[in-house]
């Protein structure tokens, strides 16, 4: 990941915002800390199952 794209995101992100705000358009993200904290837990999981390189292929379990 190149901190250009990083840089790119987080621009996107704000004018996103900015648009729904202007636009009095909810959010389609939880407002509030509990909400994003459940957010950044779920990419915290996800890196650690890569990290450390274990999981199940679902599709192969299933037999598909």
């Amino acid at each position: 990941m190149t901190t250009q794209i990083t840089v790119l995101a987080l621009l996107t992100g704000l004018l996103t915002g900015a648009l729904f705000r202007f636009l009095n358009i909810p959010i389609p993200a939880p407002p509030e800390l509990p909400g994003l904290m459940g957010i950044v837990g779920i990419y915290v999981g996800y890196r650690l199952i890569d990290h450390f390189d274990v999981g199940v292929d679902l599709l192969e379990a299933l037999g598909a």
